[in-house]
C-alpha cells in the first residue's frame, strides 16, 4: 500500500453536520476498501485563488491515507458526483 494525500474542498456554505458526514464519507471509502486513514486535518476556511462555482471561499481539507491504487479511482469518482465538494486533488506522499 502506498501513502496518498487528498485535498478537497467543500461547499463554505454547508452547516457543520452536512461538512463533518462528508469528511466521514470520504474516510470510510479509503477504510472500506481495506486502506488505513492517517490523518485528517481540517484547514477550515480559507480564500480561494479564483472563483469556483461563483464562491470565493471554501473549506480545505486534507486527508492522507494509505491504500492500493484501486481506492483513487473511487475516490475521484465519488468526489467527482458530489455537489458539496468544489475541488480535489489527490496525489501520492
Amino acid at each position: 500500500m502506498a501513502k496518498y494525500e487528498m485535498l478537497y474542498l467543500l461547499n463554505n456554505d454547508s452547516t457543520e453536520e452536512v461538512k463533518a458526514a462528508e469528511i466521514a464519507k470520504y474516510e470510510n471509502i479509503v477504510k472500506d476498501a481495506g486502506g488505513v486513514v492517517v490523518s485528517t486535518d481540517k484547514w477550515g476556511v480559507k480564500k480561494t485563488a479564483y472563483p469556483i462555482k461563483f464562491k470565493n471561499e471554501a473549506y480545505y481539507v486534507l486527508m492522507t491515507f494509505e491504500a492500493n491504487a484501486s481506492v483513487l479511482t473511487e475516490l475521484d469518482r465519488v468526489a467527482g458526483i458530489d455537489s458539496e465538494v468544489l475541488r480535489r486533488m489527490v496525489t501520492k506522499a
